[in-house]
């Protein structure tokens, strides 16, 4: 979680309280981790980490999309700030849908991870 943190310092976010959301609560199997969080102006913010060796495809942003609306109902708010976090090769079109949609996209290393 300390180099998620770090990563989204240097992008100017920076959270007042962050925690690891259990993927139970939104109901999926996929390997990524969640992150729920307050920023300064008391903002919530959501952070997908994404680690998939696979290429990032629209199907796939999709998937994120929907995650993250069904997250907003189980936690009963909504998020202003999205971020994903992505260690695997990015489709345009994937990149532009959550572009579309509030998302704030990064191409990272599986280091920064």
């Amino acid at each position: 979680m300390k180099k998620v943190v770090d990563f989204l310092a240097e992008k100017n976010c920076v959270l007042k309280s962050l925690e690891s959301i259990d993927l139970s609560l939104v109901k999926t199997r996929k390997k990524l981790r969640i992150y729920s969080g307050v920023n300064e102006k008391s903002f919530y913010t959501v952070i997908f980490q994404i680690g998939q060796k696979s290429r990032f495809v629209k199907k796939n942003a999709q998937e994120i999309i929907d995650l993250e609306q069904k997250l907003e109902r189980a936690v009963s708010h909504a998020y202003k700030y999205k971020y994903v976090l992505i260690a695997s090769p990015l489709c345009s079109l994937a990149k532009k849908m959550m572009k579309n949609n509030g998302w704030s996209v990064y191409e990272v290393s599986h280091d920064t991870l």
